[in-house]
């Protein structure tokens, strides 16, 4: 469904992604992880059109996406989270989910209807739909990214630290929520810290590090990979983990 080939950004002297290839296919749920400051959300951004590349290109559907607008690639299927929810404080949290229906819906009664039914799929109840998107909690904002990214009916949803700021229970939920997402036909791309939640639910994990694609492959071996576990904990972690695991114990 989704294949980037060797995507490099540069901002300034720095190449915050670095012929980064990775692909994902349709009806899975992938991960991207990596250190923070590694470059996984300014490869997201490329990827849905958000910012330009400076080389390689973004296959979706079959088709080069790269270079396409924003609302050009949302049209095709491919939306996305933000890592910072911005809701419009103004309106409505149900007003908030129909901004995404009326990509579909041209009436504001049908985009409103359509926006109860999304609501609905992330557990947002109706007492609080009417309220304004301002008062809602962390949990609450994050539920209303996800519904209005939805509420465009997307093919793929590259979701971006959905589960960032929450509680274990509130992880629980998203985590029950994400997978519902991908039984009903969403395939999803997605970045997360929580890794309970990147080994509960991802098939496959591409791990980024100083722009760089570094690992890739199932969840159990990616958390046994030496270069993986050096890129988050440094070398003299590795070693010593690399010793316990050869039976090194002097």
């Amino acid at each position: 469904m989704l294949k980037v080939s060797k995507l490099t950004k540069i901002f300034g002297g720095l190449r915050a992604v670095d012929q980064a290839s990775l692909q994902v296919d349709e009806g899975r749920i992938v991960a991207l992880i990596g250190p923070n400051g590694a470059g996984k959300t300014t490869l997201f951004a490329c990827i849905a059109g958000f910012l330009p590349i400076n080389q390689g290109h973004v296959e979706f559907l079959g088709q080069d996406i790269t270079g396409l607008q924003v609302h050009d690639i949302s049209r095709r299927g491919m939306v996305r989270t933000f890592q910072i929810t911005q809701p419009f404080a103004k309106l409505s949290v149900l007003e908030n989910i129909a901004v995404g229906s009326h990509q579909l819906h041209a009436r504001r009664a049908d985009a409103l209807a359509h926006a109860r039914t999304v609501a609905e799929r992330v557990g947002m109840p109706a007492a609080m739909l009417d309220q304004p998107a301002a008062e809602l909690t962390v949990a609450g904002r994050k539920r209303l990214e996800l519904a209005r990214t939805l509420a465009t009916e997307p093919k793929l949803l590259l979701l971006d630290e959905v589960m960032a700021g929450l509680n274990p229970q509130e992880i629980l939920e998203i985590i029950a929520i994400v997978r519902k997402i991908c039984d009903s036909g969403v395939t999803i791309l997605l970045i997360e810290h929580v890794m309970h939640a990147v080994m509960s639910l991802s098939e496959h994990i591409y791990v980024l590090s100083y722009g760089k694609i570094i690992a890739e492959g199932a969840p159990l071996d990616i958390v046994n990979d030496r270069d993986v576990v050096e890129a988050y904990l440094g070398r003299g972690a590795a070693d010593q983990m690399a010793g316990v695991a050869g039976g090194d114990h002097a």
